[in-house]
C-alpha cells in the first residue's frame, strides 16, 4: 500500500497493513510458526505508529478539538492496553497456550481503537485542523515512524515531551537488535 497524503490518510494506510497481517494471522492454523513472525511484524508496525500518533497526532488532536484531551487521553490509554499485550506476546512462542490468547487479545483491542479512530477522532479532526496542518502532520508522522522504537515499551512516556527525547533512542537500539536476532525480516 501507499504511503503519503495527510495525516489521515497516512494513518489510514497503516490500518490496513496491520489489518491484512491480523487476518493472515487468523487464517494460519493455531501453533503455526509463522503465526509468530507475522504477530512481531504487526508488533514492528503497531509501535512505530503509535508513537507517531502519540508525538504528532494527539498534541494535534488536543489543539483542535474542543474534547481533544479527552479523545487524546482515550486513544493513550487504548496505546498502553494494547503496548502490554504486545509485550507479553513477546516472550511467548507460537505453540503455547498464552500466545494463541495473547493474539486474540491484541487484535481486537487494535481492531476497537481503529474503528473509534477512523470514525470519530479522525472524522472531527478532519472539520477541525486545515488541509495544509493536516499535510504537515502526515509528514511528520512519516518522519516519526523511521526512527520510531519496533518493540513495546511500555514504561516508555507517551506524551511530549518525553517521548520525542527518548523515541529516537529506544527506536536505534530496537533496530539493532532487530538486525542482529532476524526479527521482522520474514513473511
Amino acid at each position: 500500500m501507499g504511503h503519503g497524503g495527510d495525516v489521515i490518510q497516512e494513518l489510514t494506510t497503516d490500518h490496513r497493513e496491520v489489518e491484512e497481517i491480523f487476518s493472515r494471522i487468523e487464517t494460519l492454523p493455531s501453533g503455526a510458526e509463522q503465526r509468530k513472525d507475522l504477530a512481531d511484524q504487526a508488533t514492528i508496525e503497531l509501535v512505530r505508529h503509535s508513537v507517531a500518533e502519540e508525538m504528532h497526532l494527539y498534541p494535534a488532536v488536543r489543539q483542535y478539538l474542543a474534547n481533544g484531551d479527552a479523545l487524546a487521553d482515550k486513544e493513550i490509554e487504548d496505546h498502553a492496553k494494547a503496548e502490554q499485550i504486545m509485550k507479553d506476546l513477546e516472550g511467548c512462542k507460537p505453540g503455547e497456550p498464552d500466545f494463541g490468547r495473547l493474539v486474540t487479545a491484541l487484535i481486537s483491542e487494535v481492531r476497537d481503537h481503529i474503528e473509534d479512530e477512523e470514525l470519530i477522532l479522525f472524522t472531527q479532526l478532519r472539520q477541525a485542523a486545515g488541509a495544509e496542518e493536516l499535510q504537515k502532520l502526515g509528514d511528520k508522522v512519516r518522519t516519526a515512524k523511521k526512527t520510531a522504537p519496533t518493540r513495546p515499551h511500555p514504561s516508555a512516556p507517551d506524551t511530549p515531551p518525553g517521548n520525542k527525547l527518548l523515541a529516537p533512542g529506544a527506536g536505534l537500539v530496537d533496530r539493532v537488535r532487530d538486525l542482529f536476532s532476524g526479527r521482522g525480516t520474514s513473511d
